[in-house]
């Protein structure tokens, strides 16, 4: 895998990542945008411009003819916008790189937004909106974030408010887009089968004039969270669950050793999450341990569907989880064995040129970073146990934890017993 890397004069970043052995080409672009970019007024427009970049533009101009120029050689293609940063991206055979960055640089430089095209989309989204209401899985996670976050940017989920969504207009999709779609703003990487000279050809299809960015992504302020739990009632077949604290920021010394801790406590089947709790006790179907990160701040959740009627045990089993680890440490065996597993899924997923396109572009784009999967790798075979002990004795008091619940009413005072 070998990496080359171009600054335009106009801010724009552009990569090249060889990947030998692959037909394959992931076309990625990321631009700073997201909730963190958005006030109250705004909250969703970010989720909404993702959308309507592909309702047509100059040289494909309808939804039908975008989405028929990328079937029409059996291309992937999509977008998602998190809380820091929306991409977009298709995944083709090389041959039919040039076609993807000329769709990808229409969609994003060209397209209009037509009202009757926003008029449409206002339902697909409020559609979207109640999906994600009737799937806890998706909603226990916003859930948890609006409870250790508080009520800024950062807390908020990206598909925003449905005043947002009835009421955004042509003119604020604009001036949206001009204030973050900027060439300083926006990396683009193609990974798999390129080379140096495939930047001439993403070069020439992103004539992108130089422009300062207008908005500023928005602080976290760690003082606006108060609340130890949060429960949405609603009638549920399962009850859904994230228990976990914040904590470290991506860029922290210590983010390698939250990933070994988060893979200790519930990172895979052998974890002690998925033993303890569903295996020995019998209390869920499925249960993990993940971390969140962002660029000033994190999380450690454990989540897990769980029996109706045994909510407050499960949450009182991770809760052991959680204080055993944080008094007694780490075994070494299982120390070896979260490092080993890391590595093994960061060579894993050096295959796919999707997720090396992303991981090349996010670097870039939040941290003005080239780091390697090599590099990643040794931060991770460098972590020591003793930081991975000090790391928990940190992060999981009891004063720090969070739980966050979805299903029918139970005993709050029991509880709060439980989180401590």
């Amino acid at each position: 895998m070998k990496l080359h890397s171009r600054t335009l004069k106009n801010g724009l970043r552009l990569q090249a990542v060889e990947m030998p052995g692959t037909k394959v080409v992931t076309t990625m672009i990321l631009a700073g945008a997201g909730s963190r970019y958005e006030t109250m007024d705004i909250a969703g427009i970010s989720h909404f411009l993702e959308h309507m970049f592909f309702k047509g533009a100059e040289r494909y101009k309808t939804p039908k003819a975008v989405a028929e120029a990328v079937d029409s050689f059996g291309g992937a293609f999509n977008a998602f916008t998190g809380k820091e940063y929306a991409g977009y991206f298709i995944k083709s055979n090389a041959k039919n790189l040039a076609k993807s960055l000329d769709v990808l640089s229409d969609m994003l430089l060209n397209s209009k937004f037509a009202p009757e095209e926003i008029e449409k989309e206002r339902g697909v989204i409020l559609e979207e909106m109640a999906m994600y209401l009737d799937m806890p899985t998706y909603q226990i996670s916003w859930d948890f974030e609006r409870l250790v976050f508080g009520d800024q940017p950062l807390g908020r989920d990206q598909i925003g408010t449905k005043e947002l969504i009835k009421s955004v207009t042509q003119e604020m999709f604009l001036d949206y887009r001009e204030k973050l779609y900027v060439p300083k703003n926006m990396v683009i990487t193609v990974a798999g089968a390129v080379n140096e000279k495939t930047l001439d050809m993403v070069e020439e299809y992103f004539p992108m004039e130089e422009a300062e960015q207008g908005l500023e992504m928005k602080p976290f302020d760690e003082n606006l969270a108060t609340k130890k739990f949060s429960i949405r009632e609603k009638k549920t077949e399962q009850y859904h669950i994230s228990f976990g604290a914040r904590a470290v920021a991506e860029e922290d010394p210590e983010y390698p050793a939250l990933k070994v801790l988060a893979t200790i406590l519930g990172g895979n089947m052998s974890a002690r999450m998925f033993q303890n709790v569903r295996e020995k006790k019998g209390l869920c179907y499925s249960i993990r341990t993940s971390v969140d990160e962002y660029s000033d701040t994190g999380l450690i959740s454990t989540r897990a569907g769980v029996k109706l009627d045994d909510v407050l045990k499960a949450a009182e089993a991770i809760r052991f989880e959680y204080d055993d680890i944080r008094e007694n440490g780490v075994e070494d065996d299982e120390f070896v064995k979260a490092k080993n597993y890391l590595l093994g899924k960061i060579d894993l997923s050096t295959e796919d040129t999707e997720h090396v396109a992303h991981n090349f572009a996010k670097n870039e784009l939040m941290y003005n970073s080239q780091e390697t999967f090599e590099e990643w790798q040794d931060k991770i075979s460098a972590v020591t146990k003793e930081e991975v002990e000090n790391l928990a004795k940190k992060i999981l008091v009891p004063e720090n934890l969070r739980f966050a619940g979805i299903g029918p009413a139970i005993d709050e005072e029991k509880l709060m017993k439980i989180i401590g």
